[in-house]
């Protein structure tokens, strides 16, 4: 018997190895029979049968109730992608169709984001989820004011990444064209390559000598409006999430129950964001967040696999979530790929 924290021997590691990675084929508790036909191992079922069992007393495995194989627990898992499984690899072909996705789209940010959710949750069958860069370290690059009708002005900002965002100003009285291009220079002037952070901070100081009768009534709205202006998007506004008929059709969800409860997760897209966006933040490394790991009830039967993309200075997040049983080597390979390929290519693009 084994107590306290133990080292598994290789035979027991090869053991765990082989039942997670047929569970991960077959979605069926594994049995030793199946193990000693299958593999090669030089041992009889019945020490297969013992060193299961201890795995399953060590935490390892699990035994559900209606059969005689076994089931990884997230314990299980856990040893698994640290130090089980596969080096993560894509195909030639796989890279060669996620290259040509993201090389298509990207005309806009957006549809470079949306395209690279696809392309993971094509690759993954699983959930996919990208966030919309955080815009707090952003350097603004130029701001220009359009007037777009007597009492309306567009603000569209444009930062060093080569990312735009507008917001629109409503004004209580008329606006002058030539008031509009003396703001614009003076914004310009003040605010071209401070970041948006500093920018809220000191916007009031920057402009401190420059509000004249003409330009005060736009540059007073643009100061009352500053943390708006310069505020990070809200995730959950700017997330693009693909697979939802992927993910429903994996044996877990077979159960109505469990059914219902991923729909609700994908209807609560904010959910899945905050969770994405709070995991990879000041982290480069990709992250595996399995079942309970997460601390939260609700994400207890999912894994999470979390990776951060750079354009410049700025950064979001791509994300997976999927039932506990995923084929975790291949998904990592397919997350650190489009991150990869996404930070840059959409910075050539930038520059």
């Amino acid at each position: 018997m084994h107590e306290g924290k133990v080292e598994l021997t290789e035979r027991e590691k090869a053991i765990l190895r082989y039942v997670i990675h047929q569970y991960i084929l077959t979605a069926n508790p594994v049995g030793s029979r199946y193990i000693s036909k299958k593999y090669d191992l030089g041992i009889s079922p019945a020490t297969i049968r013992n060193i299961m069992a201890d795995l399953e007393e060590l935490g390892y495995l699990n035994h559900p109730h209606t059969s005689a194989g076994r089931v990884p627990t997230d314990k299980g898992y856990r040893l698994y992608v640290d130090s089980l499984m596969p080096t993560p690899r894509l195909t030639k072909r796989e890279k060669k169709i996620i290259k040509q996705t993201i090389d298509a789209s990207l005309e806009t940010p957006d549809s470079a984001l949306k395209s690279a959710s696809d392309v993971l949750s094509e690759i993954t069958n699983q959930l996919a989820c990208v966030t919309y860069p955080k815009f707090e370290k952003a350097k603004l690059d130029k701001i220009n004011l359009v007037k777009i009708s007597s009492k309306r002005l567009l603000v569209v900002i444009t930062v060093k990444s080569g990312l735009v965002r507008t917001i629109t100003l409503e004004f209580n009285s008329d606006l002058d064209k030539d008031k509009i291009e003396a703001v614009q220079k003076i914004l310009n002037e003040r605010l071209a390559g401070l970041t948006f952070g500093e920018i809220r901070k000191s916007l009031p100081e920057r402009l401190k000598g420059k509000r004249t009768k003409d330009t005060d009534p736009i540059l007073r709205l643009f100061l009352n409006s500053s943390d708006k202006i310069f505020a990070n998007i809200p995730n959950e506004e700017k997330a693009f999430i693909s697979g939802v008929s992927r993910v429903v059709h994996h044996p877990e969800f077979s159960d109505h129950e469990k059914m219902e409860s991923i729909i609700e997760l994908i209807e609560n897209k904010d959910v899945i964001v905050h969770f994405i966006d709070e995991t990879f933040e000041n982290k480069n490394s990709v992250l595996i967040s399995i079942g309970e790991e997460t601390k939260e009830k609700r994400f207890e039967e999912y894994s999470f696999i979390v990776k951060k993309y750079k354009i410049g200075e700025i950064s979001g997040a791509l994300g997976i979530v999927g039932p506990k049983r995923m084929e975790y080597s291949r998904t990592v390979a397919a997350i650190e790929y489009i991150a990869e390929t996404l930070s840059k290519e959409m910075k050539k693009t930038a520059d």
